[in-house]
C-alpha cells in the first residue's frame, strides 16, 4: 500500500475543484485504492459516491473501516479484484458507468502505463466529461496530450518531485470551463511510455 502523498493530493484536488466535480450528483472510481485516501478525500469535498478498487483484500478491508468510521459507508463501494479486469468488464464487478472522476495511483513498479492508459481509454465506465487523474513516476517522461485516439484530452501534467500528475478529460463535450494546457504535455505516443 503507497498511498499519495497529501502534498500531491493536495495539489491534485486543488487543480480539480474549478471543474465542478465535487458535487452530489457525481460519482468517483479510485483504482488501485489502497487505504481508500483519495477517494474518501473526494466523498470529503462533495462527491456523492464513490467505488473503490484494490486487488488486496487487506486494502479492502482498511478502506471499508475507514468509511464507517467517518460516517461515510452508505456512500460507497469496495471491489476487491484486479483494476484491468474492472476496467475490461466491469459488469462482472458490478460495476456500470458512467463515472464522473476517475483516480488512478497505481504502485508504479508493477503497472505497465501504456497497458493501464489504455485499458482505461477503452471502458465504458468513463461517461461524457469524465475526468480522469493519474500519478505516474517522473522516470516515465511527460504523458502525451491526448490518448486514445483523441478520446482523452489533457488538462493538466504537473510535477512534484518524483512524482508527476496528469488530468485527462474523456469525449470533452465543451461544458467544463477549463483550456487545456497542451504544453505541460509532450506529444508522443502511450505505447513508449516504460516501467
Amino acid at each position: 500500500m503507497r498511498p499519495m502523498m497529501s502534498r500531491v493530493r493536495e495539489a491534485l484536488f486543488s487543480m480539480l475543484y474549478p471543474t465542478g466535480v465535487f458535487r452530489e450528483s457525481a460519482r468517483a472510481l479510485d483504482l488501485f485504492s489502497g487505504s481508500g485516501v483519495v477517494g474518501i478525500e473526494a466523498l470529503s469535498r462533495g462527491v456523492g459516491h464513490a467505488t473503490f478498487v484494490d486487488f488486496s483484500a487487506e486494502c479492502a478491508g482498511t478502506i471499508r473501516s475507514n468509511c464507517e468510521a467517518l460516517g461515510e459507508g452508505e456512500r460507497i463501494d469496495v471491489v476487491e479484484a484486479d483494476v484491468m479486469s474492472v476496467l475490461a468488464d466491469p459488469s462482472r464487478h458490478g460495476l456500470q458507468g458512467p463515472y464522473d472522476l476517475v483516480t488512478v495511483t497505481p504502485p508504479y513498479e508493477e503497472v505497465v502505463y501504456a497497458e493501464l492508459m489504455g485499458a482505461i481509454c477503452a471502458s465504458p465506465l468513463l461517461g461524457e466529461d469524465c475526468l480522469v487523474a493519474v500519478e505516474y513516476p517522473v522516470e516515465l517522461g511527460l504523458f502525451p496530450p491526448t490518448l486514445g485516439g483523441g478520446r482523452l484530452v489533457g488538462l493538466r501534467n504537473r510535477r512534484y518531485g518524483r512524482t508527476v500528475v496528469a488530468i485527462y478529460v474523456n469525449r470533452p463535450s465543451g461544458k467544463l470551463d477549463l483550456a487545456p494546457f497542451s504544453e505541460e504535455f509532450v506529444g508522443r505516443s502511450v505505447a513508449d511510455l516504460k516501467l
